[in-house]
């Protein structure tokens, strides 16, 4: 009896031993961030799985102006983009017309009108008339704006408490440094300004938002916020201790100003109309017809949100329950959050050490107090216990960390049983297993003769990326069935994905029919930015050959777009331990993106960086086609169109043509330039597209000209 009650003893104390060292091992890897990329994994499986309409869901409505929209727009009344913003102002009317509590308009009107000044004095004026439209800007971290310095603006808000709350919070990011404001005819009769300018995660992933940020003294609400205010701009607003309290609803903010989400589902989730359908009732009632019911239903005591969601237009973001969402719908899902008062809000570190302890308490006397077939069983029960807990805490409102809990359980397992790691052999199945979805098979083999490399997490390198993108895909995709869509995509994407891997890229994902690639990761590739142009070039080249055959199945040509930049970025393994993505991110792939849609500018189909031009060399012709600053950018960069040195030779007389006008471009001289330019412009696309560009700055020449073409759309 007593030799018994001594190794009861004996397994209690060696029980509280490992829970204890176990649990100090993962709260450590928990304070010191190794474990939040997993975590913020975890959550996102939990927002898709709990995603629930709010109280507030079926209060707001979203108006996209779609590819549907820009069709009927050309078709019936022949507008071809970018829209006079008169046609806006019939969206402003309709609102008004139909009782919608507010409007929050998605869009940077950072230049004047192409048609000139009276066009944004009408628009201006319909915002003046409803009086309850929240309009974009964009505060930013940097000194300078994307448009130069900004003029002085007050914010109508104060919110009592603040200065207390900034002088006490141990982050200064809600402070903003500058600001790309709408244009003066438009910022003058705007009721709010809402900032559009949200920062990701370190994942890409929106899960937090800024509910305010502070600027020149003023607080100026998010967007989706700014809503609301234009509805009730009199509301008593007032923040204590990270609480923030808007009327009768208060809610925790967190250090830097953000709130975190609940996401009610994927996207398409809120009710929505096309921008098409709005202007077509606005267009009724001007030739006398009566409102229809329909309009009024749908406005009315709606929160109404516009934007661009048409591919080229819209604003793509990565959310925790999808990884394709407008900017639009995250704005739309921070007004429903709190018009249904339900923020998220993280657990407190004290009761997450408790939690941590008492399950690695737990785990260690069910795995060393049990022997035999009893051990598997308490393993699944110790593993599953934090997941459930995850879900019945996210009911609640708050996110538990999971993967600290998690951590905390297997490090008590592992040390309890005192198991080894898989032996080589295993190692190797393990590692087929993993990749088995990788398309291609040499990257495989060579994990297998260096095993190290498989692990998660990334490293630094520098890759050249790849982002190409079917020109009208939706248009594409609605004249098909679903049958004939995935034959079509099956057959494009297979020819283009063969030249990316006879080139030795990675593919990183298809998104539709949007490719996403890379060189020199995982494995090395030298000259990785040569044979990124090349395999760009061969697939325009092999698309060329599928399009008389793609002509004859879609009734219309096939056209795709690339961008290209070369540069550093983090590249690796992302994910959990069962379930990974071997992927890229930084803002030399942003970048990449950016290109490829700069391309509608321009006329272009492909288009690469300063950087990779650089990288390239001597083995292709390229013709620069200007300097340009990206949306969310404000470093210009010099941008090229490349091509073989054959068809450089043979397009020599157009090329140096646009080259002395683009030199004229850069020095101010428009009209020299747009004489230039109209010289091969019915034959160039680019010299097209300056020739254009010559005449709307010759009218208005801006003050302190440097060259640049500022991109307003990505």
């Amino acid at each position: 009896m007593a030799q018994d009650q001594l190794k009861k003893r004996h397994k209690l104390i060696n029980s509280l031993a490992v829970g204890f060292i176990s649990a100090l091992l993962a709260l450590s890897l928990w304070s010191i961030g190794w474990l939040y990329p997993w975590e913020c994994r975890t959550w996102d499986w939990r927002a898709r799985v709990m995603a629930r309409p709010g109280k507030a869901t079926k209060d707001i409505l979203i108006i996209k102006l779609d590819q549907k929209s820009l069709e009927w727009a050309k078709n019936e009344s022949g507008l071809s983009w970018p829209w006079p913003r008169e046609v806006y102002s019939a969206i402003v009317n309709q609102c008004k017309k139909n009782n919608a509590k507010a409007l929050g308009i998605d869009v940077l009107y950072t230049e004047p009108s192409f048609f000139g000044v009276n066009d944004d004095k009408i628009f201006g004026t319909a915002l003046s008339s409803y009086g309850k439209t929240a309009i974009a800007l964009q505060l930013t971290p940097e000194t300078k704006s994307s448009y130069g310095d900004p003029p002085s603006i007050k914010s109508p808000f104060s919110v009592t408490g603040l200065d207390k709350w900034i002088d006490t919070a141990p982050t200064k990011n809600v402070l903003f440094k500058s600001a790309d404001l709408p244009i003066p005819e438009i910022i003058s009769e705007a009721a709010v300004l809402g900032n559009v300018n949200q920062f990701p995660d370190s994942d890409g992933v929106y899960r937090y938002v800024h509910l305010f940020g502070l600027y020149n003294r003023g607080v100026f609400p998010s967007l989706g916020f700014g809503t609301f205010l234009a509805a009730e701009p009199d509301i008593r607003l007032a923040i204590d201790n990270n609480v923030f309290t808007a009327g009768n609803r208060s809610f925790p903010v967190s250090n830097d100003g953000s709130v975190l989400l609940r996401y009610r589902g994927p996207s398409g989730t809120y009710e929505s109309i096309s921008a098409a359908w709005v202007l077509q009732q606005e267009f009724r009632l001007m030739e006398g017809f009566i409102q229809q019911e329909e309009a009024a239903h749908l406005f009315k005591d709606k929160y109404v949100l516009f934007g661009f969601t048409a591919p080229g237009l819209h604003d793509l973001k990565s959310s925790p329950v999808d990884s394709v969402y407008t900017g639009l719908e995250i704005h739309a899902t921070l007004l429903d959050n709190f018009l249904s008062n339900d923020f998220m809000q993280k657990l407190p570190v004290t009761p997450t050490i408790l939690l941590v302890l008492c399950l690695s308490l737990f785990s260690a006397m069910l795995s060393i107090f049990y022997r035999g077939a009893v051990i598997p069983f308490t393993a699944i029960v110790s593993v599953l216990l934090p997941v459930g807990m995850s879900v019945l805490f996210y009911k609640s409102g708050y996110w538990m960390p999971m993967v600290v809990m998690e951590t905390s359980v297997i490090l008590t397992i592992m040390l309890s049983l005192a198991v080894k790691y898989a032996t080589e052999g295993k190692k190797k199945r393990y590692i087929k297993n993993a990749f088995r979805h990788y398309l291609s098979p040499h990257v495989i083999n060579e994990l297998l003769d260096q095993p190290d490399k498989l692990k998660l997490g990334g490293e630094r390198k520098t890759l050249s990326i790849f982002f190409s993108d079917l020109q009208g895909f939706t248009t594409i995709s609605e004249g098909l069935s679903p049958e004939g869509l995935a034959e079509f995509l099956n057959d494009y994407l297979s020819e283009m994905t063969d030249i990316i891997l006879e080139e030795d890229g990675t593919v990183d994902k298809y998104e539709g029919d949007a490719i996403i690639a890379f060189w020199n990761a995982p494995l090395e590739v030298p000259d990785h930015a040569l044979s990124c142009v090349r395999a760009a070039l061969r697939c325009q080249a092999r698309l060329g050959e599928m399009r008389p055959e793609f002509r004859k199945r879609l009734q219309r040509e096939v056209l795709m777009r690339i961008g290209i930049n070369t540069g550093p970025a983090v590249v690796g393994n992302l994910g959990s331990r069962s379930r990974f993505d071997y992927t890229m991110l930084g803002d030399s792939v942003n970048l990449a993106a950016r290109l490829e849609g700069v391309n509608k500018a321009f006329g272009t189909y492909t288009m690469v960086s300063q950087f990779t031009r650089e990288s390239v060399g001597g083995q292709f012709a390229f013709r620069e086609l200007g300097k340009v600053t990206v949306v969310g950018k404000t470093e210009p960069i010099t941008i090229y169109e490349p091509m073989s040195i054959e068809q450089g030779i043979l397009l020599e007389p157009i090329l140096e043509n646009f080259e002395k006008a683009l030199a004229l471009f850069y020095k101010g001289d428009f009209l020299e330039a747009e004489k230039l330019f109209s010289r091969t412009a019915a034959t160039d696309p680019p010299a097209a597209a300056y020739m254009k560009k010559c005449i709307g700055l010759a009218a208005s020449t801006p003050a302190n000209w440097n060259g640049v073409w500022t991109m307003t759309q990505k």
